[in-house]
Protein backbone atom coordinates (compact mmCIF):
# COMPACT_ATOMS: atom_id res chain seq x y z
CA UNK A 1 0.00 0.00 0.00
CA UNK A 2 0.87 3.38 -0.88
CA UNK A 3 1.51 6.00 2.03
CA UNK A 4 -2.01 7.37 0.41
CA UNK A 5 -3.43 4.74 0.57
CA UNK A 6 -2.92 4.05 4.49
CA UNK A 7 -3.97 7.03 5.17
CA UNK A 8 -7.26 7.32 2.97
CA UNK A 9 -7.93 3.44 4.60
CA UNK A 10 -6.88 5.40 8.27
CA UNK A 11 -9.58 8.43 7.81
CA UNK A 12 -11.91 5.59 7.11
CA UNK A 13 -11.24 3.26 9.92
CA UNK A 14 -11.05 6.52 12.50
CA UNK A 15 -14.45 7.78 11.41
CA UNK A 16 -16.21 4.03 11.50
CA UNK A 17 -14.73 3.59 14.64
CA UNK A 18 -15.82 7.00 16.42
CA UNK A 19 -19.97 5.62 14.86
CA UNK A 20 -19.29 2.46 16.58
CA UNK A 21 -18.00 3.34 19.72
CA UNK A 22 -20.69 6.14 19.89
CA UNK A 23 -23.94 4.92 18.86
CA UNK A 24 -22.82 0.97 18.16
CA UNK A 25 -23.28 1.74 13.85
CA UNK A 26 -20.48 2.24 11.57
CA UNK A 27 -19.13 -0.90 10.39
CA UNK A 28 -21.79 -0.76 7.83
CA UNK A 29 -19.57 1.98 5.91
CA UNK A 30 -16.14 -0.05 6.31
CA UNK A 31 -16.49 -3.23 3.68
CA UNK A 32 -18.12 -0.89 0.90
CA UNK A 33 -16.09 1.67 1.07
CA UNK A 34 -13.00 -0.62 0.68
CA UNK A 35 -14.30 -1.98 -1.84
CA UNK A 36 -15.76 0.78 -3.54
CA UNK A 37 -13.66 3.19 -2.82
CA UNK A 38 -10.38 1.34 -2.33
CA UNK A 39 -10.66 -1.24 -5.16
CA UNK A 40 -9.61 -4.05 -2.66
CA UNK A 41 -11.72 -7.10 -3.50
CA UNK A 42 -14.79 -8.37 -0.93
CA UNK A 43 -13.20 -11.36 0.20
CA UNK A 44 -9.99 -9.66 1.00
CA UNK A 45 -11.59 -6.95 2.82
CA UNK A 46 -14.18 -8.52 5.20
CA UNK A 47 -11.68 -10.88 6.41
CA UNK A 48 -9.13 -7.94 7.46
CA UNK A 49 -12.17 -5.70 9.10
CA UNK A 50 -13.15 -8.41 11.20
CA UNK A 51 -9.14 -9.09 12.56
CA UNK A 52 -9.64 -5.11 13.25
CA UNK A 53 -12.77 -4.74 14.79
CA UNK A 54 -11.62 -7.32 17.85
CA UNK A 55 -9.08 -4.57 19.11
CA UNK A 56 -11.65 -1.75 18.41
CA UNK A 57 -14.41 -3.44 20.38
CA UNK A 58 -12.14 -4.84 23.52
CA UNK A 59 -11.35 -0.97 23.18
CA UNK A 60 -15.06 0.06 23.31
CA UNK A 61 -15.69 -2.34 26.15
CA UNK A 62 -13.44 -1.49 28.28
CA UNK A 63 -14.60 2.37 28.33
CA UNK A 64 -18.49 1.38 28.66
CA UNK A 65 -17.55 -1.15 31.38
CA UNK A 66 -15.52 1.86 33.44
CA UNK A 67 -19.08 3.70 32.91
CA UNK A 68 -20.76 0.65 34.32
CA UNK A 69 -22.72 0.41 31.00
CA UNK A 70 -22.40 -3.31 30.21
CA UNK A 71 -25.31 -5.45 31.46
CA UNK A 72 -22.91 -8.31 32.22
CA UNK A 73 -25.11 -10.81 32.64
CA UNK A 74 -27.11 -9.90 29.48
CA UNK A 75 -23.75 -9.73 27.17
CA UNK A 76 -22.92 -13.34 28.26
CA UNK A 77 -26.15 -15.28 26.81
CA UNK A 78 -25.73 -12.67 23.90
CA UNK A 79 -21.94 -14.09 23.70
CA UNK A 80 -22.68 -17.08 23.83
CA UNK A 81 -25.13 -17.81 21.34
CA UNK A 82 -23.29 -15.44 18.98
CA UNK A 83 -19.81 -17.07 18.86
CA UNK A 84 -20.43 -20.34 17.11
CA UNK A 85 -22.14 -18.70 14.41
CA UNK A 86 -19.81 -16.05 13.76
CA UNK A 87 -17.78 -18.97 12.85
CA UNK A 88 -20.35 -20.09 10.37
CA UNK A 89 -20.88 -17.16 9.02
CA UNK A 90 -17.17 -17.01 7.71
CA UNK A 91 -17.76 -19.83 5.86
CA UNK A 92 -21.25 -18.89 4.40
CA UNK A 93 -18.77 -15.18 3.89
CA UNK A 94 -16.98 -17.41 1.14
CA UNK A 95 -19.75 -20.24 -0.48
CA UNK A 96 -22.83 -17.90 -0.39
CA UNK A 97 -24.30 -14.99 -2.41
CA UNK A 98 -25.29 -12.42 0.60
CA UNK A 99 -28.24 -10.50 -1.54
CA UNK A 100 -31.08 -11.89 0.33
CA UNK A 101 -29.34 -11.41 3.53
CA UNK A 102 -28.46 -8.63 3.03
CA UNK A 103 -32.37 -7.75 1.81
CA UNK A 104 -33.09 -8.59 5.19
CA UNK A 105 -30.75 -6.74 7.23
CA UNK A 106 -31.77 -3.61 5.09
CA UNK A 107 -35.26 -4.07 6.27
CA UNK A 108 -34.43 -5.41 9.82
CA UNK A 109 -32.18 -1.85 10.38
CA UNK A 110 -35.20 0.45 8.76
CA UNK A 111 -37.54 -1.50 10.57
CA UNK A 112 -36.04 -0.75 13.85
CA UNK A 113 -35.12 2.81 13.41
CA UNK A 114 -38.43 3.65 12.47
CA UNK A 115 -39.79 1.75 15.77
CA UNK A 116 -37.13 3.63 17.45
CA UNK A 117 -38.27 7.26 16.88
CA UNK A 118 -42.02 6.49 17.32
CA UNK A 119 -40.89 5.14 20.78
CA UNK A 120 -40.64 8.10 22.88
CA UNK A 121 -40.69 6.32 26.17
CA UNK A 122 -38.19 3.51 27.64
CA UNK A 123 -39.55 1.14 30.31
CA UNK A 124 -37.17 0.84 32.62
CA UNK A 125 -37.97 -2.92 33.66
CA UNK A 126 -37.77 -3.40 29.23
CA UNK A 127 -34.31 -5.48 29.66
CA UNK A 128 -36.14 -8.11 31.30
CA UNK A 129 -35.09 -10.44 27.77
CA UNK A 130 -35.43 -14.33 28.73
CA UNK A 131 -31.85 -16.04 28.55
CA UNK A 132 -33.14 -18.18 25.57
CA UNK A 133 -34.18 -15.06 23.19
CA UNK A 134 -30.64 -13.68 23.98
CA UNK A 135 -28.99 -16.38 23.05
CA UNK A 136 -31.38 -16.64 19.61
CA UNK A 137 -30.47 -12.81 19.57
CA UNK A 138 -26.74 -13.46 19.80
CA UNK A 139 -26.73 -16.14 16.83
CA UNK A 140 -28.53 -14.29 14.11
CA UNK A 141 -26.09 -11.04 15.23
CA UNK A 142 -23.05 -13.70 15.01
CA UNK A 143 -23.38 -14.99 11.74
CA UNK A 144 -24.87 -12.24 9.93
CA UNK A 145 -21.67 -9.91 11.36
CA UNK A 146 -19.47 -12.47 10.13
CA UNK A 147 -21.07 -12.61 6.79
CA UNK A 148 -21.11 -9.23 5.73
CA UNK A 149 -18.37 -8.07 7.91
CA UNK A 150 -20.44 -5.68 9.80
CA UNK A 151 -18.87 -6.96 13.75
CA UNK A 152 -21.76 -6.84 15.30
CA UNK A 153 -23.30 -3.54 16.85
CA UNK A 154 -25.30 -3.26 13.20
CA UNK A 155 -26.98 -6.14 13.95
CA UNK A 156 -27.59 -6.01 17.77
CA UNK A 157 -28.36 -2.34 17.97
CA UNK A 158 -31.78 -2.54 15.74
CA UNK A 159 -32.69 -5.81 17.18
CA UNK A 160 -32.21 -4.27 20.93
CA UNK A 161 -33.89 -1.11 20.41
CA UNK A 162 -36.53 -2.57 19.26
CA UNK A 163 -37.36 -4.32 22.25
CA UNK A 164 -36.99 -1.20 23.83
CA UNK A 165 -34.10 -1.76 25.51
CA UNK A 166 -32.28 1.67 26.95
CA UNK A 167 -30.29 2.75 23.86
CA UNK A 168 -26.85 3.34 26.21
CA UNK A 169 -27.55 -0.38 27.68
CA UNK A 170 -27.90 -1.48 24.01
CA UNK A 171 -24.56 0.15 22.17
CA UNK A 172 -23.06 -1.24 25.33
CA UNK A 173 -23.98 -4.91 24.65
CA UNK A 174 -22.81 -4.12 20.89
CA UNK A 175 -19.49 -3.45 22.05
CA UNK A 176 -19.06 -6.17 24.57
CA UNK A 177 -20.36 -8.76 21.52
CA UNK A 178 -17.74 -7.51 18.85
CA UNK A 179 -15.13 -9.38 20.79
CA UNK A 180 -15.76 -13.02 20.48
CA UNK A 181 -17.67 -12.77 16.86
CA UNK A 182 -14.50 -10.75 15.96
CA UNK A 183 -12.38 -13.59 17.13
CA UNK A 184 -14.95 -16.76 15.70
CA UNK A 185 -14.89 -15.15 13.07
CA UNK A 186 -11.88 -14.92 11.87
CA UNK A 187 -10.73 -17.64 12.89
CA UNK A 188 -12.88 -19.30 10.35
CA UNK A 189 -11.05 -16.50 7.75
CA UNK A 190 -7.69 -17.95 8.51
CA UNK A 191 -9.44 -21.68 7.44
CA UNK A 192 -11.12 -20.69 4.68
CA UNK A 193 -9.69 -17.56 3.65
CA UNK A 194 -7.18 -15.07 3.27
CA UNK A 195 -6.01 -12.35 5.94
CA UNK A 196 -4.13 -9.43 4.76
CA UNK A 197 -2.16 -8.34 7.74
CA UNK A 198 -1.05 -5.03 6.79
CA UNK A 199 -4.70 -3.59 5.92
CA UNK A 200 -5.74 -5.45 8.82
CA UNK A 201 -3.25 -3.33 10.95
CA UNK A 202 -4.28 0.14 10.04
CA UNK A 203 -7.89 -0.31 9.79
CA UNK A 204 -7.03 -1.83 13.80
CA UNK A 205 -5.29 0.96 14.58
CA UNK A 206 -7.59 3.97 13.30
CA UNK A 207 -10.79 1.74 15.00
CA UNK A 208 -9.58 1.43 18.17
CA UNK A 209 -8.66 5.81 18.38
CA UNK A 210 -12.08 6.55 17.12
CA UNK A 211 -13.45 3.64 19.26
CA UNK A 212 -12.40 5.07 21.97
CA UNK A 213 -12.93 8.54 21.20
CA UNK A 214 -16.82 7.54 20.05
CA UNK A 215 -17.37 5.75 23.19
CA UNK A 216 -16.34 8.53 25.70
CA UNK A 217 -19.03 10.80 23.44
CA UNK A 218 -21.79 8.15 24.17
CA UNK A 219 -21.45 8.88 27.69
CA UNK A 220 -21.53 12.56 27.23
CA UNK A 221 -24.54 13.02 25.20
CA UNK A 222 -27.81 13.50 26.48
CA UNK A 223 -29.48 9.45 26.51
CA UNK A 224 -32.38 11.42 24.64
CA UNK A 225 -30.11 12.94 22.23
CA UNK A 226 -28.38 9.80 21.79
CA UNK A 227 -31.46 7.92 20.97
CA UNK A 228 -32.57 9.96 18.58
CA UNK A 229 -29.46 9.76 16.61
CA UNK A 230 -29.37 6.17 17.17
CA UNK A 231 -32.30 6.24 15.37
CA UNK A 232 -32.15 8.53 12.84
CA UNK A 233 -28.91 6.74 11.68
CA UNK A 234 -30.29 3.26 11.35
CA UNK A 235 -33.16 5.05 9.24
CA UNK A 236 -30.65 6.13 6.99
CA UNK A 237 -28.61 2.53 6.85
CA UNK A 238 -31.58 0.87 6.27
CA UNK A 239 -32.28 3.01 3.39
CA UNK A 240 -29.02 3.12 2.04
CA UNK A 241 -28.55 -1.23 2.32
CA UNK A 242 -32.01 -1.84 0.52
CA UNK A 243 -31.23 0.94 -2.17
CA UNK A 244 -27.90 -0.69 -2.63
CA UNK A 245 -29.58 -3.99 -3.08
CA UNK A 246 -32.21 -2.79 -5.34
CA UNK A 247 -29.12 -1.13 -7.85
CA UNK A 248 -27.69 -4.35 -7.97
CA UNK A 249 -30.55 -6.49 -8.79
CA UNK A 250 -31.26 -3.68 -11.59
CA UNK A 251 -27.57 -4.29 -13.08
Amino acid sequence: MSALEILGIAALGLTSGLMIGCIGIGGVILVPALVFLGGIPIKIGIPAVMVAYMLSGLVASIVFARNKSIHWSMAGWLCAGAAPTAFAGAWAASALNSRALELGLGLLILLSGLNALRTSHVDPDAHAVSNVTLMGIGAGTGFLSSLSGTGGPLVLVPVLTALNLPVLMAVGLSQAIQLPVAVAATVGNVLYSKVDLALAGVLAASLMAGSWYGARLAHALPRQALRRIVSVVLVFIGIYILANVAWSAMS
